[in-house]
């Protein structure tokens, strides 16, 4: 037989006592199993509890702070808590071996308990306490019955692996908290991630936009006599492209205007868009000459070791005033594409010339590189379009690139005169009919020549992009003739 003597009762709050049950209750909290709703694992234990020793009642509790909490009850219908001093299950936590008590009333600690003081009369108490694996007392298996008993060192072990049963389902419960856990970190650090990922996108946005900025005029000038319109965007807003072009005076009312691609994208292609445009307008104001300004900057970038071996394509112009309120244009180009010169015809349709130059090579790749130039006359009603590869080689919705052809195409389905806003509009809207895939940095920049009857309502100068990567964005400005 067991013995039958008292449990112990419960020990003063010392220091090592305290001690002690902090880390027992950091044990219970591991479990995270205080006040969660009724489990039939734990449910099952106590009703298999009353059946093998024969009682009405039966329990699974926690022992908490300053309470006893029923995990599962048999028998003992609508309790949920009871206070844990003075009390069976907090006395029989302190121990490692099953605690029996025949007769409540005889024990000094177990007859002032309210369920034996109480209604139910309790008389006969037995407690296995459930034990983790590394040694903490969480609660207790309980069997009660409203009269004195003996139980059997048999009964006592059967009672310890019920407790037992109790712990295994605590452990593959913390096993799949673990796991739940775990899978909820993972999660919060990919959203914490992606976040992160979000916030350096945006900037890294902000900081090459405000880098591209930089790198092109901030609004075109008012030319007296002409219209001027540009777009620019780049492929990526996470990325500075190396597209650039500039319109500014060099005096004695002429004009000067570039447009061109570096190779290459990023800070270091930035680096040299900054570089060849300031290049370019130090140039011009020393000798307008298109094919010296090209010469110069070629020099330029040469003699630049941060250049490195990058290089660019770059189309040159000189606007001269003429007689009849058109200009003379002079062009001069380092291996761009063609600009187009737009013309109206008599029947009413648009004739397309691309103004090539022969001789042309790029910019910064060879010391003897040698610039052509060419004039061309841009009368009232006609334009002038300029572009970088970006425009036609966009690929249609077949996979073709757009092309020569096909911008030539598009440009003959025009309409005269032509307005520089009006074709920077439409070539934009054309852009975007075309898929995004493969999209490369886009610069346009467009001239014209308003009819005499357009003159007295004003020239419009239209940013349709001022180097802004990711949005569009339109200013005008009047440019009444002098």
């Amino acid at each position: 037989m067991p013995e039958q003597a008292s449990p112990p009762a419960i020990a003063p709050q010392e220091p090592l006592a305290v001690s002690v049950e902090a880390a027992r209750m950091a044990a219970v909290r591991r479990y995270d199993i205080l006040d969660t709703p009724p489990d039939g694992a734990y449910d099952r234990v106590a009703a298999l509890a009353a059946r093998l020793f024969e009682v009405p009642v039966a329990t699974v509790t926690i022992v908490d702070e300053d309470r006893i909490w029923f995990k599962a009850t048999h028998g003992l219908e609508g309790v949920t808590e009871i206070g844990r001093d003075p009390g069976l299950c907090a006395s029989a936590v302190l121990t490692d071996d099953t605690t029996v008590i025949p007769d409540t009333l005889l024990d000094p600690v177990a007859c002032s308990n309210p369920l034996v003081a109480g209604p139910m009369g309790v008389r006969f108490y037995a407690a296995a306490p459930i034990i983790t694996a590394d040694g903490y007392r969480l609660g207790t298996v309980n069997v009660l019955d409203t009269r004195p008993r003996e139980i059997s060192e048999a009964d006592t072990a059967t009672l310890a692996d019920l407790a037992a049963v109790v712990r295994d389902q605590l452990e593959l419960r913390l096993s799949a908290l673990h796991v739940v856990r775990a899978e909820q970190d993972k999660r919060q650090a990919e959203e914490e991630a992606r976040q992160r990922a979000e916030r350096d996108k945006a900037a890294i946005a902000a900081f090459a936009s405000t880098l591209q900025r930089t790198l092109v005029p901030p609004a075109l000038p008012a030319v007296p006599g002409l219209e001027l319109a540009c777009h620019y965007k780049t492929a990526s807003p996470q990325e500075v492209g190396g597209d650039f072009y500039d319109v500014f005076p060099v005096g004695d009312g002429r004009w000067a205007f570039f447009l061109g691609d570096v190779c290459g994208k990023g800070a270091e292609a930035a680096s040299v868009t900054s570089l060849t445009r300031y290049t370019l307008r130090a140039a011009a104001l020393v000798d307008a000459e298109p094919t010296a300004a090209l010469k110069a900057l070629n020099a330029a970038l040469l003699l630049d070791p941060a250049v490195g071996t990058r290089f660019c394509t770059a189309v040159f112009g000189l606007l001269d005033p003429a007689r009849d309120g058109g200009f003379t244009v002079t062009l001069a180009t380092g291996g761009h594409p063609p600009a187009y010169h737009l013309s109206p015809t008599e029947d009413g349709g648009m004739r397309v010339e691309a103004a090539r130059v022969k001789g042309g090579m790029l910019v910064g790749a060879f010391a003897e590189a040698a610039f052509a130039s060419r004039t061309l006359h841009l009368a009232p009603g006609q334009g002038l379009l300029l572009y970088t590869d970006g425009l036609t080689e966009a690929r249609t919705a077949e996979g073709d690139m757009l092309a020569d052809t096909g911008l030539t195409d598009f440009l003959a389905r025009r309409q005269g005169p032509v307005s520089a806003g009006c074709l920077i509009d439409d070539t934009v809207a054309l852009l975007d009919t075309l898929p995004d895939t493969e999209r490369d940095d886009v610069a346009l920049l467009a001239l014209s020549v308003p009819t005499p009857d357009a003159a007295p309502a004003g020239i419009t100068t239209t940013a349709h992009s001022a180097a802004a990567p990711t949005a569009d964005a339109s200013v005008g400005q009047e440019n009444p003739r002098p």
